[in-house]
């Protein structure tokens, strides 16, 4: 991980005061959107946040610091913070291992309370894992065992079978068909070491134009 201590931020222009020395904290998930949870930090855990790379908050029942993941090894790998237009919460943007609710769930608002958008990035993250560990019994590991020219084959071969689709066939299989090109084309750039979020910057670039 890229050290967090490289993010420029700057604690001393937050409104610590209208809290007691505590702000709020949304923690929100670096690919793909979703609330993770809700926390509160004071400045020493903020500069512990900024120093290790680790998402530290203040604990108020425990009346000391704690690191997301000290006991569970959960942990929260800190990747941006902004604060808000009051200075007085905060917005941090992490990278969860594993879940962050003790309870299990992936969100401590539940797993059901991210936006449907949200699976786009979800789905992302898995076919880079399964791109990392190419897993036994996997079709995506045989479709990246296939190589590119098979990856970029079938995406052709969805791109057509969805164009059908809309002209010749209900909305239910245009959605089908709709959803397999989307997966085959993550594969596809994964495959050349790309994801979603560069398709995103490249769109976001055409849009500011």
């Amino acid at each position: 991980m890229k050290h967090a201590a490289s993010i420029s931020f700057d604690p001393s222009r937050l409104d610590w005061d209208k809290g007691d020395g505590l702000l709020p904290v949304i923690v929100q998930h670096w690919r793909d959107g979703r609330v993770l949870m809700l926390g509160y930090m004071n400045r020493e855990a903020l500069d512990a946040t900024l120093q290790s790379g680790r998402v530290t908050f203040y604990s108020r029942s425990k009346q000391r610091l704690w690191t997301k993941g000290e006991s569970s090894g959960n942990v929260l790998d800190l990747k941006a913070i902004e604060a808000d237009c009051d200075r007085d919460t905060l917005l941090v943007r992490a990278v969860p291992h594993g879940p962050t609710c003790h309870l299990g769930t992936d969100s401590c608002f539940g797993d059901g309370s991210a936006p449907e958008l949200a699976f786009l990035g979800q789905l992302d993250a898995l076919v880079m894992r399964r791109h990392a560990e190419l897993p036994e019994h996997s079709y995506t590991t045989r479709l990246f065992d296939a190589g590119i020219r098979r990856i970029a084959q079938k995406v052709g071969e969805e791109g057509v079978e969805t164009a059908l689709a809309a002209v010749a066939e209900d909305d239910d299989a245009l959605l089908g068909e709709g959803a397999d090109l989307l997966y085959h084309l993550l594969v596809l750039l994964r495959a050349r070491n790309l994801g979603l979020a560069d398709v995103a910057a490249r769109l976001r670039e055409r849009h500011a134009d």
